[in-house]
Parts: C-alpha cells; sequence; structure tokens
C-alpha cells in the first residue's frame, strides 16, 4: 500500500489573490477609522508583485517601527500596518479550528506588537465599559458583563457546534450566521479590537464550512458591518428603537448568496 503523504502548505503565489488579502487586510482598518501608510501599501505591492515573501514584508514593517518607536509620525498608523499584516497571514493561513481558543489566539496575533496596557492581547477583559456609538447618537450597547465573558462563550461555541446548515434553506442559514455573529461581537471580550478579532474569525469559520464568500464586501464594508453590529445590539424602549438584525442580514446575503443590497452606513444612523 503506498503511503499517504502531507502536502507542505506553500505561500499564496497568485498576485489576484494576494492583492484581495491585503485589500481585506487594509479595509478592516475602516472600523476604527484607521488607514495604512505608504511605506505599508508599498511593502504589499512588493509583496503582490513577487518582489518580496510575506516574511520579508512582515519582519521589515516590524523592524520599521521598533527602530523609529519614539519618532514615527502617526500611531494609528503603526496599529493598521501591523495588524492588517497579521489579517494577511491569517487570511492565507489554510489552517482553522472552530473554538474559544482559536478566537482568543486571534486576538493576540493581531496585537502582540501594540501597546500590551491598551489591548491586553490575548486576554480577555476584567471590567465593564461602554462605548459612544456616532450613529446611535453617543449612546451605547450594552455589553456582556466581564465575569460572564469565558462562560457565555463557551456556551454560544457549544451550541453553534451542534447546528447542522445542511438541513437549512437560505434564509435560515442566513438567520443563523447572523446570530451568531452578533452574539460573538455584543460579548466584546477583549479591551480593543473586537471588531476586527470577529471578523477575520467568521471569515475564517465560514470558509472552513466551504461557503463562497464575497471577500470584496469586507474589503469595501467594514465600517457597515460594525455598525450593522451595533444596531444588531441596540434597544432603547424610551426613543421607541428595539434592535434589528436587518442590516447584518443585507450584510450576509451579499456576502454569501451575492445579493445586490445597497450597503449605506447612513441607513444606520438613528434620528
Amino acid at each position: 500500500m503506498d503511503e499517504i503523504t502531507y502536502d507542505k502548505v506553500e505561500e499564496e503565489t497568485s498576485p489576484k489573490v494576494k492583492q484581495l488579502y491585503w485589500d481585506i487586510a487594509f479595509g478592516l482598518q475602516d472600523v476604527d477609522g484607521l488607514k495604512p501608510s505608504k511605506y505599508m501599501k508599498e511593502l504589499s505591492l512588493e509583496h503582490i508583485e513577487g518582489k518580496k515573501t510575506y516574511q520579508e514584508v512582515q519582519k521589515e514593517i516590524t523592524s520599521y517601527y521598533r527602530k523609529n518607536k519614539d519618532n514615527h509620525d502617526d500611531d494609528d498608523e503603526e496599529e493598521a500596518d501591523e495588524v492588517a499584516t497579521v489579517i494577511y497571514e491569517i487570511l492565507s493561513d489554510k489552517s482553522f479550528r472552530f473554538d474559544v481558543l482559536t478566537f482568543k489566539n486571534y486576538h493576540k496575533r493581531l496585537f502582540t506588537n501594540l501597546d500590551k496596557k491598551k489591548y491586553n492581547p490575548g486576554v480577555f477583559r476584567t471590567y465593564n465599559f461602554t462605548k459612544d456609538e456616532p450613529i446611535l447618537n453617543g449612546d451605547t450597547v450594552q455589553y456582556q458583563s466581564y465575569d460572564l465573558i469565558e462562560e457565555t462563550l463557551n456556551y454560544d461555541f457549544n451550541e453553534e457546534k451542534e447546528i447542522d446548515y445542511t438541513k437549512f434553506n437560505e434564509e435560515e442559514l442566513i438567520n443563523r450566521i447572523v446570530e451568531f455573529t452578533s452574539r460573538l461581537w455584543q460579548v466584546h471580550p477583549f479591551q480593543e479590537g473586537n471588531t476586527r478579532t470577529t471578523a477575520v474569525f467568521i471569515q475564517k469559520y465560514l470558509i472552513s464550512m466551504g461557503f463562497n464568500i464575497n471577500n470584496e464586501l469586507f474589503k469595501d464594508n467594514a465600517l457597515y458591518f460594525r455598525n450593522a453590529l451595533v444596531r444588531a445590539n441596540y434597544t432603547n424602549y424610551s426613543k421607541g428603537i428595539k434592535e434589528t438584525n436587518k442590516y447584518l442580514i443585507m450584510f450576509f446575503e451579499n456576502l454569501l448568496l451575492n445579493k445586490d443590497y445597497s450597503l449605506n452606513n447612513d441607513d444606520l444612523k438613528m434620528n
């Protein structure tokens, strides 16, 4: 009997795929209003054109900020560059496991080179917080209490593992994915970087199940994705407002079913 051998996963070589992964990595920074530096864009272009390997790009951008720790102009650019580089790595990696440890690991990898006090990479927060949301006129979503983070995530992940998507029609499938994504985000387990971590994890999860994803959507609509999550988790009965999944549903129907809904951030703003 011939022995079955394993094939080593090689670095992505398709310029088109590399371009898409970098576009997504840069686009996801929009959730926090961050933009990559000119230097980062130049490095990514060299990588896309095959002039540099991913490892060389990663080494150069990390080395650049370490050498210029106290005299580069923009901390936001540093965050955008460092995080985008790791997002590219995760998206191009074929491995994935659906569990809380992977979710925590993604956060640790994304923010490990940044301010440890601000991000505490890969560690759940130990206090409760609020966040003023522009689309809510400064009001906040009610996030899960810090002392229930681990228990809640374990419950949600275990419940999701029991879901058999092969038995769902399109509407049921979208509704379930929206529900899980919304619940995962609402926990907000980390001090910072929750939306980017959630977005990357959900993309990897859907790909692992064999779904064909319109990845252009995350490149162009990262802020809409975040604001749709806000609206899916905000209720204020005194103002006549109830949480709604309709915006997330439109996003995921575009993502998975190739629908063509117009995703306009202005539609999510409260009057």
